[in-house]
Parts: structure tokens; sequence; C-alpha cells
């Protein structure tokens, strides 16, 4: 057992639903160890919030600011922390003993070690929606949130002459905290679908009545009053031999180009559901949000016994719901380890559950208002689809032709999805093309089926991990047979 650690709770994911988790566990008197890959901290949203060189409040703004609530809470409770560590393998063990739980791969620096839990929360948070567009792999073009992950990691902007494209609220806030630092905006090119709000309007009375509305109006204002803004976008691509030069656009059947050597392309997130996709968790094609979600019950149970998902890893809600979330989540699993009872789940969950129904307040509106065009979502002829292996849209649709049903076949014929990414970037993408090619829903089409381990893996690594009396058995016995 030397160099394997053991605890009862195992959350996996430092952003707002796993430090709350974390934290209200430890609180219960939880044996918990938190993983996460960065170096610090706060995941996406509060991105290096203990260490960014940008300590004037005012240019990330005041929402930014709350996630030191949650790292302070966390630092003082009795929870581990290892930063650093990408989580590769999680097995359930084979010992005959039932509280035996899961056996748990991962690396830090370099070094693969185990870990054994009792119980999982998946706290993996959300990743930006691919925008395959033509051009997208080019040098120069990134993500907003890329982008604004440098920025509040290393307060530096990559470009001079910077164009943001897409839609949804990130996009604008990204731009104003750009501008909050000085850094010129040659243009944002917003792509929100003509009948967004004809969507979103049955849903406007939740979003008159929460605090999105005060908060957008005052971002647009602002953002508006000092970039030029061109609405309407129909279609977007990024030009250029070696790097980007310029980007092209169309909008009111017109189309124009912006010289840029930044592009950074944004049309909101989804669930991160690696980890919980190779576990076996179920998943679900979500109508509403376009994407991929795990099944989860009231309280992030999966169909994985003592497994279960917390935050944006589940549904994308935003930061403060994915901290009440978190909380839910580390409650039953409380509940399952013995720590508390039913009866006092329940009675402490109903603070979490009024302050998780205001923190959703407005979300409806926002999801039907930026939903992702379609061609903005599923790409054709040679636009790139899985950048791993650099598949595009048109050989994707020509093995449908061929007779590829779905997107495990695919890797057969394409080898899409099976790069260093292990198709989380084009999972939803290649669900979606060949879905419309066959004339069939994404859920009929189905997803990847991932296996372990889902981030690349060295063999060294392999070779540092802690040996166990029963592996070494198992080794044994193998050099004993004839």
């Amino acid at each position: 057992m030397t160099g394997i650690t053991q605890c009862e709770l195992l959350v996996v994911g430092a952003g707002p639903a796993g430090l709350a988790a974390a934290t209200l566990a430890a609180r219960h008197g939880v044996d918990v160890m938190l993983l996460d890959e960065q170096p610090t901290p706060g995941g996406q949203i509060y991105r290096a919030i203990t260490t960014t060189p940008l300590r004037t409040q005012e240019t990330l703004g005041k929402d930014y600011w709350h996630g030191e609530t949650l790292v302070n809470a966390f630092k003082r409770s009795h929870a581990r922390y290892q930063a650093g560590a990408t989580v590769w393998a999680v097995s359930r063990m084979t010992t005959p003993d039932p509280q035996s739980g899961f056996e748990v791969g991962y690396s830090v620096a370099g070094e693969a070690r185990m870990l054994y839990a009792r119980n999982i929360i998946l706290a993996t948070g959300a990743q930006e929606r691919p925008f395959p567009i033509p051009g997208w792999t080019l040098p120069g073009v990134m993500t907003v949130g890329a982008a604004q992950t440098m920025f509040k990691t290393t307060g530096i902007v990559p470009g001079k002459r910077t164009v943001l494209a897409g839609c949804g609220p990130l996009l604008y806030l990204v731009a104003w905290q750009y501008m909050n630092a000085g850094v010129k905006i040659e243009a944002l090119l917003d792509t929100t679908a003509a009948n967004g709000l004809s969507l979103a309007l049955p849903h406007v009375w939740g979003f008159l009545r929460s605090p999105y509305l005060a908060k957008g109006l005052k971002l647009v204002h602002e953002v508006r009053a000092k970039a030029r803004i061109i609405r309407g976008i129909t279609a977007l691509e990024a030009v250029g031999a070696d790097k980007l030069d310029h980007v092209r656009y169309t909008a009111d059947g017109k189309t124009a180009e912006l010289p840029s050597d930044q592009l950074l392309l944004h049309q909101g997130v989804v669930p991160n559901i690696n980890l919980s996709q190779a576990l076996g968790v179920q998943l679900r094609w979500s109508e509403t949000m376009l994407c991929w979600e795990p099944e989860v019950d009231d309280w992030g149970n999966t169909n994985v016994a003592e497994v279960s998902v917390a935050g944006d890893g589940a549904s994308i809600t935003g930061a403060l719901a994915a901290e009440h979330l978190g909380r839910l989540v580390a409650l039953e699993a409380c509940r399952q380890l013995g720590k508390i009872d039913q009866a006092t789940r329940d009675s402490e969950g109903q603070t979490h559950r009024k302050a998780l129904a205001r923190a959703v307040l407005g979300r409806d509106f926002f999801d039907r208002l930026y939903l992702p065009p379609e061609q903005f979502r599923i790409p054709v002829g040679d636009t790139i689809v899985c950048r791993c292996e650099e598949v595009t849209a048109a050989q994707v649709r020509e093995a449908v032709k061929l007779g590829c049903p779905g997107p495990n076949q695919m890797k057969s014929f394409l080898r899409c999805g099976m790069g260093p990414c292990q198709g989380r970037f084009c999972n939803g993408t290649v669900t979606e093309v060949i879905a419309q090619e066959r004339g069939l829903t994404p859920q009929e089409v189905g997803h990847y089926r991932l296996r372990f381990p889902t981030k690349p893996l060295t063999l060294g690594e392999l070779a540092s991990l802690p040996q166990t009396d029963a592996s070494k058995q198992a080794v044994i016995r193998l050099k004993k047979q004839p």
C-alpha cells in the first residue's frame, strides 16, 4: 500500500462545485481528497483567483472575486488537496469488501499515482462548445475562454488587432474585461440566431426577475459604447496562409472582411463529460442545450453507484448554481458514507435548493436566446471537425454514405475521436453531422464510447505506479506459468 492515498470521498475538480462540495463534506467529518488539474483552485470561472496579476477589482469584475470566498472556506476545511493532478482512470475495486470503493489513477508532474476512494464526486465543470468554421485551426484563432484564461493567469493579450465572434454572455464579458484593461477591440461579430429572441420570449418573466437583467444591460451598454458591434452574422471564416490574416463575415446578405491577428470564438459552453462518460455514466442529448449531458437525479446521483456529478459537469447552470449544486451533492455523499441521515440531508438541503432556485432564475431565457445557429455547429465541406486527426466534415459525411452508422464506427473509418483529446472536443459535432446526414436525432445516433486512460499517459508514468502486494503476487503467478 506504500505510495497509495486513501480517502472516503474523492472530489475531482476545484471549480465552484468541487470547492463547495469538498468544504461541506469535510465539515461533516468526511475524509475528503480534492484532485484538480490546474495549479491553483478556482476552476475556469475563478481561474488563478489566488495568483492573478490583475489585482484591480474593476478589471475582471465583482463576480470573479466572489471565488475568493469559496477558496478561503476550502482552505479552512480539513479536506486534502492536490493541484496539478490529472485523473486518467477510475475503476471499481474487485475485492469482495463492499466498502472497498474505487481505484483511481492520476498523475502529478509526470509521476503516476494511485488513490482508493469509497465515493466519488465528479465536478469537472464545463468546456467551450466547438465553433467549427473554415480556418478555425489557424494560429491566431482561439476560443474566448482560452484567451480569458491567459488574461487572468498572466495579464497578457496575445494579439494587437482583436476580433471577437459568436454569441452568449461570456463573449461580452471578455470584451468588457479587455476594454477595462485598455485593450482595443476591432469588432464584435454577434452570431445570435435570428429566431433567438422569439424562442426566449416565453421565458422572459424569469429573466426580468433575475439579476441577469441589470447586469446584462449594463454590460452590453458599456461594450457598445466602446466597441463596434456587428449583428446578424450568418457566415464566418478565418482567412490566412500560415496564420490568421483577416476575418471574413456575412451580415444582412453582404460579405466583408476585417484585418485581424487574433480572432476569439465563443458560442456557449457544454458539460465536460469525459470522465463520467468513461465511467459508464448514462448520457442524454439535451434538446435545450444541444449537447450531451450525464443523467443525474436531484442529488447528483448517476446510474453508477457511489458516483455523482455536480455543477456544470452535469448541466450548464452557471457558477453560482454550481456552487449550490456542489453542496447538495456533497450532502448526499455524506449520507451514503453514513455521516448524516436522510432527514439531516433533506433539512440542510432546503437552504441550498432555495439558493439554487434564485441562482438559475433567468437561465432558460439565456439558454434559448443564445442557442448556436446550425451553420456554426454542424459544418460542411472541408471544415475540420476532429482537430486531433484533422478530419473534415466532408469526410465524415462521405463515411456515412459508405455505411458508417455512428461515432464509434467512425473511429474505424477515419480515426475520428481517437486523438489526444479522446473526442472531448468533437464528440457533439460528429454526432450532429452524422445525425443530419442520416436524418436521425442525435440521441438515436449516439456518442463515443470512451475507455481509460482519458488523458495521454506515458510508459514512464505507468512504470512509476506504486505496487501493491496483490499486484506483485499477480506478476509472480504469471512468471510461474509454463
